[in-house]
């Protein structure tokens, strides 16, 4: 796979001190109330998404909120209609397009972190060699396992060079895996990096970092709509964009209210919460561009079964984040 330099754009997370006028008219409450189906899964970089149902409702938006314990699931339930919008996998928008699903809009990315391999404690995982013939947990098809997949090609690493053990459903069984010495390293998702590592029986091995590949970068996810509910729902959806992003501002500027966020999400302790607050970087970090390199390079890997980076621009609305950053 060709090497392709990254283009990383953050927007920033400026706070308005006040609102124009006009502003007050666009978020008015609508009337009637248009419900909304929600998709998200209890992971740190989704905490705003449980705070915001509240104002929303002042604007006249119900939003249902469904639990996915995967990415995975949440698009294909979107891509089924079953569900309004969602939070899904960085890659999820070029897998459904390669699949030939086109009721898809990416709206804006989440977040971002470093993603370290996480080490059985006592096990020796200080460079890339070290991985062979060990035993990783991974998630198939799941987000972070494409920045794993990318970046062990891009080291010029064999992907079988290492015995990978699929694990299925949530963190909490890697986690499991790793503590009863099941496997010699997980490859997860936050909070299930952090919580080995605070108790004890794990480790950040910090020089695998492969959150830093060129194709995927250290994305976290995204939210996305059906593209239905995108244009006959947009007030909507704009009014849950807006709210989200204010929550995410505010959590951002504040890693004690992330963390309590955290907790408040994944029922976790305290401390761990507010660990895992210190991993993450709230932000609409993901763009279009990476969007399509992610898509030419796992359709090179044989992953998905066509190219659609030249289609990701039809599929994409920068509005909504646009306006809401505005605020």
């Amino acid at each position: 796979m060709k090497r392709r330099s990254i283009l990383k754009a953050t927007l920033a997370l400026s706070m308005a001190s006040a609102l124009p006028a006009v502003a007050f008219a666009q978020t008015a409450a609508l009337n009637p109330p248009v419900s909304l189906t929600v998709g998200y899964q209890k992971v740190g970089h989704l905490a705003p998404m449980i705070l915001i149902a509240d104002d929303l409702k002042k604007q006249g938006v119900e939003i249902k909120l469904v639990e996915f314990a995967r990415y995975a699931d949440a698009r294909t339930a979107l891509v089924a209609g079953s569900l309004d919008v969602a939070s899904i996998g960085p890659a999820d928008l070029a897998i459904a397009l390669a699949n030939g699903s086109t009721n898809l809009v990416g709206i804006m990315g989440v977040g971002s972190s470093p993603k370290y391999v996480i080490a059985k404690k006592g096990l020796k995982f200080d460079s890339w060699e070290d991985i062979k013939g060990k035993k990783i947990a991974i998630a198939p098809g799941s987000a972070v396992w494409f920045q794993f997949a990318a970046t062990l090609t891009e080291k010029g690493i064999a992907y079988n060079s290492f015995n990978s053990v699929n694990i299925q459903g949530g963190g909490a069984n890697f986690d499991a895996a790793l503590e009863k010495g099941e496997v010699d390293a997980i490859v997860t998702w936050e909070p299930f990096e952090s919580i080995p590592v605070m108790k004890g029986y794990g480790y950040f091995a910090k020089n695998l970092d492969y959150s830093i590949s060129k194709s995927v970068g250290a994305e976290l996810g995204m939210i996305a709509a059906t593209k239905d509910v995108a244009t006959t729902k947009r007030a909507a959806v704009e009014r849950v964009v807006n709210a989200y992003v204010a929550k995410m501002k505010e959590l951002e500027a504040s890693p004690a209210k992330f963390g309590a966020a955290i907790a408040q999400l994944t029922g976790l302790e305290a401390d761990v919460s507010a660990e895992v607050a210190k991993v993450i970087k709230l932000g609409p970090v993901i763009t279009p561009d990476q969007i399509k390199r992610q898509a030419k390079a796992f359709n090179e890997l044989g992953v998905i079964p066509k190219d659609v980076s030249g289609d990701i621009d039809k599929y994409w609305d920068a509005s909504f984040l646009e306006a809401a950053m505005k605020k």
